[in-house]
This record gives structure tokens, C-alpha cells and sequence, in this order.
């Protein structure tokens, strides 16, 4: 059973630029098509202070860290148990080429259903850019399927 007491545990802060390169390459591969996406200059023509990073990309900034499964790492976790349930978004300031973001995640809660067959580790990480403005966040639903 994954420890409860890590319910409200909070990661030190993770802070990452953000590449041009990385954020072409994400928009290639989710299907973007506007050159916000892909041009500076069409990212300033539109407001922008760079090229504009897809709405998701808050994930890939994530997996940026030295262990991208940290909070499996923390849970002491058998990733060979484990399920992608749920994953929403809620956006803030425009993530752009050149910002830098800063991390931090939340267990949120952790629970069990089916007798224990099952747990459920909710995970919120909310970001901040160099400016100080929130940047939006990510909520994520892991579940840890056990032996019955």
C-alpha cells in the first residue's frame, strides 16, 4: 500500500527554459498548424514574446527532470503497476520559447477502491514563469493496480 502520509507532500521547486526547438517538434508531433507555433516572428506579430508553446507542453516541461518519474520514485512505486488514469489542464500566462518555467507538485490525495485491488495517487503541479505570473497547471490521476 502506497504510504498516506505523503498526502500533501510538495516537491522543491523545478525550473526549466523552455526550447524553441522542443516546442516546434511538440507542435509538429500534436498537429499544429499556425506559425505561432513554429515562427518568432509571427508568435510577435500575434502578441507573443516568442514562439508560443501548444497548450499541453506544461507535461513535457515535467519530464524535464533528472528523474521524469520522481513521484514514482517518491511513492517507492512499481511503475510495472501502474496506469495513466486522468490528466487535465487549466492555463494561465502563455508559456513561450525562452521563458523559464518553475515546477512544483502536490500530492493532492491518495486513495484505494476494490477491496485495495486498486490505488489512486492525484497529483497537481502548478507552474510559474521568470516573470512571476502563473503559468497554468496539471492535475494527474496515477493508478496502481495490485495482485488480488
Amino acid at each position: 500500500m502506497i504510504d498516506t502520509s505523503f498526502i500533501g507532500y510538495v516537491t522543491e521547486p523545478f525550473s526549466v527554459t523552455v526550447e524553441k526547438g522542443r516546442v516546434r517538434d511538440f507542435s509538429l508531433a500534436t498537429g499544429q498548424s499556425d506559425r505561432i507555433y513554429f515562427d518568432h516572428e509571427a508568435a510577435q506579430a500575434a502578441g507573443y514574446r516568442s514562439v508560443l508553446a501548444p497548450p499541453t507542453y506544461l507535461f513535457s516541461l515535467d519530464l524535464d527532470r533528472e528523474d521524469s518519474f520522481y513521484f514514482i520514485t517518491l511513492l517507492k512505486i512499481d511503475i510495472a503497476r501502474v496506469l495513466h488514469g486522468e490528466q487535465a489542464f487549466t492555463y494561465g500566462a502563455p508559456i513561450c520559447a525562452g521563458d523559464t518555467i518553475s515546477l512544483v507538485t502536490e500530492v493532492t490525495d491518495i486513495y484505494a477502491k476494490k477491496g485495495g485491488a486498486m490505488e489512486f495517487v492525484h497529483l497537481k503541479t502548478s507552474a510559474t514563469n521568470q516573470l512571476g505570473e502563473d503559468a497554468g497547471s496539471m492535475t494527474r490521476t496515477v493508478i496502481v493496480r495490485h495482485p488480488q
